[in-house]
């Protein structure tokens, strides 16, 4: 149908708006946000509706055909590709009733969810909704979003396996407080999120993480299995914009000093070398982990633990071997790689930024480690 996502989007949307976020991505950096029309050309290539069921006019793409999308942005600018990894919210969404999902696409299929989990704010019960009141933080893409998400505590209530509860509210209910004052991925708007006194009817909250009220394959995948490596293909991506961007300053840098040039030098050949290696392995990894689990749900079987455990794990490893390779990039580099508006500098710093991600930290590789020797699974993991 027309405007269907192909793997790469819509060809001339797709090539537009990575030509556009390439070139002004110091600009979103300086204004904490994304622009307007950077946003419209994502819906263009298809980014929101990737995950989205056919349903309802979405796509309903192959994880790894997403992963790739956000990957290949994100290698043009880091903030872009982090904010088009939040089209995984879809999955999130899916949760909800039928019925709330029906007015949600009621208009199409590009909605756009940011959210705010933490600290989850208790709600008060009202004629069976709830009244929700405070102010949360690290909500990613809230200037571009359609609807916000918050996570809340019901007294007397607790969820299936202690996963946190969340309340959907439109846009204009939120009020954004603009405090994002990071190092790396600065074009997210990450903001803190306000809400005051909204009573937000129980149909329109669900439990991240819980099974989709969706039938087929893409929403049997594990909800923060999808979650976590729609973000780390963010660092796969800014990890690729680096080893590019020092190998085109090695083809054509000589020494001011009278050293070799810079292609010359035998550690920047070695460092690349193993650089190339570390990232497209943990890549391998990554997308064999990501199809096999696919594969499986279409046949109708349902995950193993082990390889439910090894996609939390190949999206940890491959944040951390991006943020590898990218900081051999910088090394390689020299002087040109610490100044403030250069490329290099900039995907060095948001390949850093996406290792700190709860989904990606240093405590998933012992979450992944426990579960892969026979443990108890610790909770939000896998």
């Amino acid at each position: 149908m027309a405007g269907q996502t192909t793997i790469d989007g819509p060809v001339e949307a797709l090539q537009r708006l990575l030509s556009e976020v390439k070139a002004r991505r110091r600009d979103f950096a300086a204004r904490r946000r994304l622009d307007s029309d950077i946003v419209e050309l994502m819906k263009q290539a298809g980014v929101f509706r990737m995950l989205v069921a056919r349903r309802f006019g979405g796509d309903e793409a192959t994880p790894s055909d997403f992963y790739r999308l956000v990957e290949r942005i994100a290698s043009a600018d880091g903030s872009s590709g982090w904010v088009a990894s939040f089209g995984h919210a879809a999955i999130y969404l899916s949760a909800l009733p039928v019925a709330t999902l029906e007015k949600i696409y009621a208009a199409g299929p590009d909605v756009i969810m940011a959210g705010g989990l933490y600290p989850q704010r208790p709600a008060v019960p009202v004629d069976g909704d709830f009244r929700v009141d405070g102010r949360w933080s690290w909500a990613s893409g809230c200037t571009a979003a359609n609807l916000i998400a918050v996570g809340i505590s019901v007294p007397g209530g607790s969820e299936p396996g202690g996963l946190p509860r969340m309340a959907v509210l439109p846009r204009e209910r939120v009020s954004i407080v603009e405090n994002w004052n990071v190092n790396g991925l600065q074009g997210t708007g990450s903001h803190d999120i306000v809400v005051k006194d909204v009573v937000v009817p129980e149909a329109w909250t669900f439990a991240r993480g819980a099974p989709s009220a969706l039938d087929g394959p893409l929403y049997r995948y594990p909800t923060l299995a999808l979650a976590a490596q729609s973000l780390a293909a963010v660092g796969l991506g800014t990890a690729r914009a680096a080893l590019d961007e020092v190998k085109a300053m090695a083809a054509g840098r000589a020494s001011i000093t009278g050293a070799p040039a810079m292609s010359e030098r035998h550690y920047v050949q070695a460092d690349l070398a193993k650089a190339e290696a570390m990232l497209r392995s943990a890549r391998a990894f990554f997308y064999e982990a990501t199809d096999t689990a696919y594969d499986a749900l279409c046949r109708g079987e349902r995950l193993e633990r082990d390889l439910h455990t090894l996609l939390r794990l190949s999206a940890t490893h491959a944040a951390k071997a991006g943020a590898d390779a990218a900081r051999m990039a910088y090394e390689i580099s020299g002087t040109v790689g610490i100044f403030t508006d250069h490329p290099l500098a900039q995907s060095l710093q948001d390949s850093l930024v996406v290792t700190q991600h709860t989904f990606l930290s240093q405590g998933t590789w012992q979450s992944a480690g426990r579960m892969l020797l026979g443990f108890p699974a610790v909770p939000a993991f896998p």
